[in-house]
């Protein structure tokens, strides 16, 4: 008789994972992220377990956007006041303060609302330069820029 075994969350081992954003279309990185911190990556994959590696994500504020996104695609948010609603373009939030939210908002709605994405959600942790107080977890870099060639911007010559 065959079962299928269910990961409990005693029984999950987390990884860190050091990706340098640098240079890769943000879609494409998104993704990747997202599966690494759901754990869809790992044999033992369970829906409703936090069973994912911690992602550190460094240079986020050098990412790329294909086709005109840069000037074109519009961040909306609201202050909390009567008539509030403000938008601003990824060029203005990559120049702004924090440029790694374009990252987290991204992988953000990738991965399923609800407490499970809250929780892995906090696993996440981007930073806009090369920078980061993580190494003493020992990260395992991986190069999202040698799995698929789309991964990164081809200029043309």
């Amino acid at each position: 008789m065959k079962t299928t075994v269910s990961l409990k969350p005693a029984e999950v081992t987390r990884n860190w994972i050091l990706i340098d954003a640098e240079g890769l279309v943000l879609g494409r990185l998104a993704t990747i992220i997202a599966n690494r911190l759901r754990g869809k990556h790992k044999p033992q994959y369970t829906p409703h377990v936090d069973a994912g590696d911690a992602v550190i994500v460094i240079n986020a504020d050098k990412i790329v956007l294909t086709g005109n996104k840069v000037g074109q695609k519009l961040f909306h948010y609201h202050t909390g006041h009567p008539g509030g609603v403000k938008e601003r373009s990824i060029r203005q939030r990559l120049e702004g303060k924090n440029p790694g939210h374009v990252v987290e908002k991204a992988v953000e709605r990738m991965i399923s609302r609800g407490p499970l994405q809250r929780a892995q959600m906090k696993h996440l942790y981007v930073y806009a330069g090369t920078e980061h107080p993580h190494d003493g977890q020992k990260p395992v870099t991986l190069d999202v820029a040698a799995m698929n060639r789309k991964n990164t911007v081809q200029r043309k010559s």
